[in-house]
């Protein structure tokens, strides 16, 4: 077999990648990874691409991998399944982050395929655990060098010829408005449910079961139309460095996630976990009071370290010996209405590991489960009336050259079956106050609410 040649071409740099994606947003398996630039500072690359060479889609214990029409389904572990499809020599072009490889997500219930796990929430989702395209082509942009690309193998299906054409004819178009929102946005729990779930958890802790549970309520309104309209107006209003647009058969992606579960480039492993928030403030100074209460904040920073913890021994299993170091703890980063707690841990991968390996061994991310993971899922489990799906799962990419970056599917809508939900939560621990949890879940769902407000005709303005 000959070894695929390396494709790079130069295409037009616009600062707003939306243009590039546009006229491919409604293509099958259209992806975006949006690093949220201009509006979110932290952001230098975006990545997109549709109709990969091969999807692998994961229901409970099966897998259909499906390559040119035709369709195998396995029993595998998905994990393993990708990694056969990701072997491949092709090297890095110039460092660029991604040449081709794998694109999609994994959801938090692919987690079922790893743990043996309660069976008690509702689950409404219906979209498969894992969705994942393999790509031999991506549009590269960075916005530090002002530079798109275009990159891949050079025996791409789609003509090279064709694609340059495409994404060098672009002009600045118009939005069209045709998202609709159509019901105001029900929570699965009100709020004497939540206390409810709350004191359980409180209980749960006390007994020594668990130093820490995520608890998340979901909030969903029944819509229609394009949500490609919808996640143009999300990124300028809460642009986040890893944020994502997924088209794919039965559910559109919608997330504004400020958080890295996994990243590995060139066997350096990086996560950043977040634990602990605050809402911003348009006036400076009480704007600059809360970050101060929030580096401050002795349950903040107990639940961040405990985090850190849980993921210096997941990120373990799979670095070389000694490598495993926590650079920064507590470093404050500032969103677009919140404030985190962020901290860094560092590795590197040991021989003979691959980035699919370690993805493996941390899923799902610890800051959204809380501590020890598997008890705090069970817990989650039998609190939480519906299963989370692509929530607090990961999207994001694994190359052909074993690089990989992913984020924690956090401040992420998901649209299917004529209706858009999203989850919002927080880590409970033992100093926890229950109208502080709960207040905490709305900070962070403010951006989402306000999205959805926006597209119904029926509320005010």
């Amino acid at each position: 077999m000959t070894k695929a040649t390396q494709q790079k071409h130069s295409l037009p740099y616009f600062e707003d990648s939306t243009l590039l994606f546009s006229p491919i947003a409604d293509k099958p398996w259209a992806i975006f990874l949006d690093s949220g630039f201009p509006y979110s500072e932290q952001g230098r690359y975006d990545i997109f691409s549709y109709n990969p060479d091969i999807t692998l889609l994961t229901y409970g214990d099966k897998t259909t991998i499906s390559t040119l029409g035709e369709a195998v389904v396995s029993n595998k572990d998905p994990f393993q399944l990708l990694k056969q499809h990701l072997n491949n020599d092709f090297q890095s072009i110039d460092d660029l982050p991604f040449n081709g490889g794998a694109l999609g997500y994994f959801s938090y219930d692919l987690a079922r395929r790893l743990e043996k796990l309660p069976v008690i929430a509702k689950d409404e989702e219906n979209i498969a655990e894992m969705a994942v395209g393999i790509y031999s082509w991506a549009v590269i942009v960075d916005h530090l060098k002002k530079q798109s690309w275009l990159v891949g193998k050079g025996t791409v299906k789609d003509d090279w010829k064709t694609l340059i054409k495409q994404f060098s004819g672009i002009t600045k178009q118009a939005k069209q408005q045709n998202f609709v929102v159509e019901s105001r946005p029900q929570s699965n729990m009100d709020k004497q449910e939540y206390k409810q779930a709350f004191k359980k958890i409180k209980a749960y802790l006390a007994e020594g079961d668990s130093y820490q549970v995520n608890l998340a309520q979901r909030f969903s309104s029944s819509c229609s139309g394009d949500s490609w309209v919808a996640y143009q107006s999300l990124r300028e209003m809460n642009a986040a460095p890893f944020s994502a647009y997924i088209n794919f058969p039965e559910v559109r992606i919608l997330s504004s996630s400020p958080e890295r579960f996994l990243k590995v480039s060139h066997g350096e492993v990086e996560t950043k976990p977040i634990k602990g928030t605050r809402p911003r403030h348009s006036e400076k100074n009480q704007d600059e009071s809360q970050k101060l209460a929030l580096l401050n904040s002795h349950k903040d920073r107990a639940e961040n370290v405990m985090i850190v913890d849980l993921l210096r021994n997941d990120i373990s299993k799979n670095c070389k010996d000694g490598s495993v170091v926590v650079p920064k703890l507590f470093d404050v980063e500032s969103f677009a209405t919140v404030h985190h707690l962020v901290s860094t841990v560092k590795g590197v991968l040991a021989e003979g590991q691959h980035a699919l390996d370690l993805l493996r061994s941390c899923f799902p991310g610890g800051s959204i489960t809380g501590a020890p993971k598997i008890r705090s899922m069970e817990i989650i489990e039998e609190l939480e009336p519906n299963r989370r799906g692509v929530y607090c799962g990961s999207i994001g990419y694994i190359g052909f050259d074993g690089n990989m970056d992913t984020n924690i599917a956090i401040r992420t809508l998901v649209h299917s079956n004529n209706t858009i939900r999203f989850w919002a939560g927080g880590g409970i621990v033992n100093d926890s106050v229950m109208e502080g949890e709960y207040q905490e879940s709305y900070d962070k769902a403010f951006a989402l609410l306000n999205l959805l407000e926006q597209f119904n005709p029926h509320e005010s303005h």
